[in-house]
This record gives structure tokens, sequence and C-alpha cells, in this order.
């Protein structure tokens, strides 16, 4: 097998850092994983903007729709967080702005998600009524 790197290259052993293909992946099977649980998201908002406060909180009650509603949203959050952090490694270009952008973006998207996955959990375990 012919092998298409310069002499120089392989003298300094420039290539592949060997971990780019699972950050893909890992993208790739989040993007996968919202399909249905978006579709599912979608089929349950419908359901509640039809219905009353009591009906959205018996709905969230329910251990499968909230461990539905827990995984559509951490899986949303890491996929945004993902999609987010390649923009900024491809175009920002100067050290500090790359890393205050990081920074920013792993608080901003950990906190979101967080925030949002303790909220189902409250209305969950029967913190929602008035």
């Amino acid at each position: 097998m012919a092998s298409y790197r310069t002499p120089l290259s392989r003298a300094r052993g420039l290539g592949a850092a060997g971990h780019g293909v699972g950050v893909w992946i890992g993208e790739r099977v989040g993007g996968i994983a919202l399909v249905p649980l978006t579709l599912w998201g979608v089929f349950g908002v419908l359901r509640l903007a039809a219905n009353d406060y009591a009906f959205a909180v018996a709905w969230i009650g329910n251990p499968v729709n909230a461990t539905l509603m827990v995984l559509l949203l951490g899986v949303s959050f890491w996929h945004m967080h993902d999609g987010l952090r390649v923009i900024v490694e491809d175009y920002v270009h100067t050290t500090l702005g790359k890393a205050g952008a990081l920074l920013a973006n792993l608080f901003v998207c950990g906190l979101g998600g967080a925030l949002a996955v303790f909220s189902i959990l409250k209305v969950a375990f029967g913190g929602g009524a008035y």
C-alpha cells in the first residue's frame, strides 16, 4: 500500500492524533439518539399543550416520561456542547479567545442541562404542586 505522506512528515511523526474518530463517533451516536427522543418529545409537547397543569404534573410524574425527558434534555445539551466545541476549535484562532469560548461553552451547556434535569426531577418527585 502506497504512503501519501511526505518524507518530512514521516520524519517528524506528523499525522492524525488518533482521537478524532472517537469524537466523531460520539457526535453521530448523540445525533442518532436524538431522533427518536425528539419525536417522542414533540408528541409529548402536543399532548401537554392540549391539557392543563395538573395533567402535565401527572404526565411528568410517570417514570417512563420523566426518564425519557431527562434523556432528551441530557443528550440535547451534550450534543449542543459537542457542536459548539467543534465550531470554536475550527474558527477561533487566538489561544485566549479559544480557551474562554470553550470554558463558556462548557459552563453554559453544563448549567443549562443541570437546571433542566433538576426541574424535571423536581416535578417528577412531587415538587410541582402550587
